[in-house]
């Protein structure tokens, strides 16, 4: 599974946006399964829908939607005993800073026991460390 970021979910709908064929050819060529958190999806659609009202949104849930119906997408579930990790994090990081939706993420790769991820943040996901070491590699990186 490969975990994704708001970022990515902005450049592939929105045609505008610099990473937007980036994101496109990843998506066309990506034969692993998407996963990303209920944070990443909020912030995704928050801004989504204030770059083009609601159209933007909408298409987001229908893709996720149609990945999901095939077997190519899932959202990880925090819960309340994942509380502690996610501040411990957001304090680790507070220089950043570190939001939920990337808290989450770094959550999500200590779970998964991988950090392969999709973002256009290319600053923080080279900071952020899971496990405390284990640095990400990012699959749309442009270096």
């Amino acid at each position: 599974m490969i975990i994704v970021d708001s970022g990515y979910w902005l450049g592939l709908l929105d045609k505008r946006d610099d990473y937007h064929p980036a994101c496109t050819a990843f998506l066309k060529k990506c034969r692993e399964p998407l996963i990303t958190t209920y944070p990443v999806l909020t912030e995704a659609l928050h801004l989504l829908m204030r770059r083009e009202a609601v159209r933007l949104g909408l298409e987001l849930l229908a893709l996720l939607s149609k990945l999901q119906k095939q077997g190519h997408f899932s959202l990880f579930s925090i819960n309340d005993a994942h509380l502690p990790q996610l501040e411990k994090m957001m304090i680790q990081y507070a220089d950043l800073p570190m939001d939920l939706a990337d808290a989450s993420l770094v959550l999500l790769a200590e779970t998964l026991g991988h950090g392969r991820i999709v973002s256009t943040d290319q600053r923080d996901f080279r900071t952020y460390r899971w496990k405390n070491h284990h640095p990400f590699h990012n699959l749309l990186a442009v270096d």
